[in-house]
């Protein structure tokens, strides 16, 4: 989301960072352009002017202009501020006894609301909580059968020990604009079968809306009265930029927001609702969504983003994501594994799978420190996967337990399987002895030397990461030369 903003904030104090003193007039050069930078990413304008100014006092103050290495403490100064902005973290969803916690879910048409209800749901699952999806979206039938749909994969594709249920009563739905009023009713329902089941939390899935429309802020307003729900979110749809914000501030102006969740922000968005919300509204964000599976919903950590923007990547949420995706246990039987030497190709496709689960392979290496300026000319295609899936799955149980198996013969058939070229094959397995036994070098390896070898790795291997097509259509143009070649000699 934040890719352009991130260049440009790098680029501006960059020349900071190459000084051994800078001036007043440095800095104020510097903010100039991260100002243009923040209006380019459709950030309010109010919201850019008062950060600039806060950055400059704080950055022409002496401790800056005196310091051995102003360029550092510049940046830290600008990631304070972007914390500062978009903060405090606030991601705590309140559980009420007796249950259940009722949570009214509103938005715009099309800011992905009923989809965001799916992973609110499955993220509760996760945690152990149970809850129900009430489907109060009246004016398009489709969201109600869409809501029961994202109920049965919650309960089948969801991890954790909860439950999650749903209701619906789709014969009160009506064409736009003439079911006004019902909703109450069924959220009336709804609430009554959730105790009955005794779920935790009760999701409010309501009508989008245009802010304008003041019939359906009405009714938005008559289910506040009548449930008095516990949490009202506002999902907004990170692409739409200011517009997103001016929709919060309408919202909140009818009901008493709890919290904001963005979604999209895995689009290709400037990133200014994210900066510009909290300051305008004053809600807080409390999550993003980073995906269309249920699983793509994270919580809002403002320090951590703000060192995503900066470039400086989120080693903290990669291995949040980790630990969901493994345990303990399993990570320990393959750390003892790769310190013997022993890893196969099984224990490799489950790792493979796994980072999968965890998102694009592009957005996992930028949560990387210093891999996201690599990254950004570098086309990282997750269908590679599928192709490294495919040549594993072609290869016998003995094979995938011992690799020096594979001689040619073996390579061609494994080949013709996975509808790849033997020169794939041998590339795969020289990329596994490669991986095999550097981590069995590196379980000996204290943890500053652990960090340095898998960073002079990533630089050397990132640029071969991004060109893997471009590869592929190499050896197949050679083959055909060489073909040619032996038509002409004939």
């Amino acid at each position: 989301m934040f890719d352009a903003l991130t260049d440009k904030f790098n680029n501006a104090l960059k020349k900071l960072s190459g000084r051994g003193r800078i001036s007043e007039a440095n800095v104020r050069q510097a903010m100039g352009e991260v100002r243009n930078a923040l209006l380019e990413a459709d950030v309010h304008y109010e919201v850019v002017k008062h950060f600039c100014e806060d950055v400059t006092e704080k950055a022409v103050g002496q401790e800056v202009l005196d310091s051995l290495r102003p360029g550092e403490q510049m940046i830290k100064i600008v990631h304070d501020e972007l914390a500062e902005l978009m903060g405090p973290v606030d991601t705590h969803v309140m559980y009420v006894q007796p249950p259940p916690t009722v949570i009214m879910m509103c938005g715009l048409q099309g800011s992905g609301k009923t989809t965001t209800c799916g992973k609110l749901a499955a993220y509760l699952k996760q945690r152990g909580k149970s809850a129900m999806l009430a489907a109060c979206d009246l004016q398009r039938p489709a969201a109600v059968e869409q809501l029961r749909v994202l109920v049965d994969q919650v309960n089948t594709e969801a991890s954790g020990g909860g439950q999650c249920f749903f209701h619906g009563e789709p014969d009160r739905c009506a064409e736009y604009g003439k079911a006004v009023g019902v909703a109450v009713k069924v959220a009336r329902n709804a609430l009554k079968e959730a105790r009955r089941q005794k779920a935790d939390v009760l999701i409010l899935d309501t009508a989008g809306r245009l802010h304008i429309n003041d019939e359906l802020m009405g009714e938005l307003r008559r289910v506040d009265q009548a449930l008095h729900p516990h949490q009202v979110y506002l999902v907004i749809d990170a692409m739409t930029g200011q517009d997103a914000v001016n929709s919060a501030k309408a919202f909140n102006e009818q009901l008493e927001l709890d919290g904001v969740i963005l979604a999209k922000t895995d689009s290709d968005t400037r990133g200014g609702a994210a900066l510009s919300v909290k300051a305008v509204t004053g809600k807080p964000i409390k999550f993003v969504g980073t995906g269309e599976k249920l699983d793509g919903l994270e919580e809002f950590h403002p320090q951590r983003m703000a060192g995503r923007i900066l470039g400086m990547g989120d080693v903290v949420s990669l291995v949040e994501k980790a630990q969901q995706q493994v345990s303990e246990e399993e990570a320990a039987k393959l750390q003892e594994k790769m310190a013997k030497g022993k890893m196969t190709m099984d224990d490799f496709l489950k790792q493979l799978r796994m980072i999968r689960r965890m998102g694009s392979m592009k957005s996992l290496l930028g949560m990387i420190p210093g891999l996201g300026a690599q990254l950004k000319d570098l086309d990282l295609d997750d269908a590679e996967l599928n192709r490294t899936e495919a040549m594993i799955h072609s290869m016998t149980p003995a094979e995938r337990a011992d690799i020096d198996l594979l001689n040619n013969a073996r390579r061609r058939r494994i080949s013709k399987g996975s509808g790849t070229s033997p020169q794939d094959i041998s590339q795969l397995t020289k990329g596994f002895q490669m991986v095999s036994n550097m981590t069995q070098q590196m379980s000996n390896m204290s943890g500053l030397q652990r960090m340095r070898a898998m960073n002079s790795l990533g630089k050397q291997d990132l640029a071969a990461m991004g060109s893997g097509k471009n590869t592929l259509k190499q050896k197949q143009r050679s083959k055909r030369k060489r073909k040619d070649r032996k038509r002409k000699s004939r």
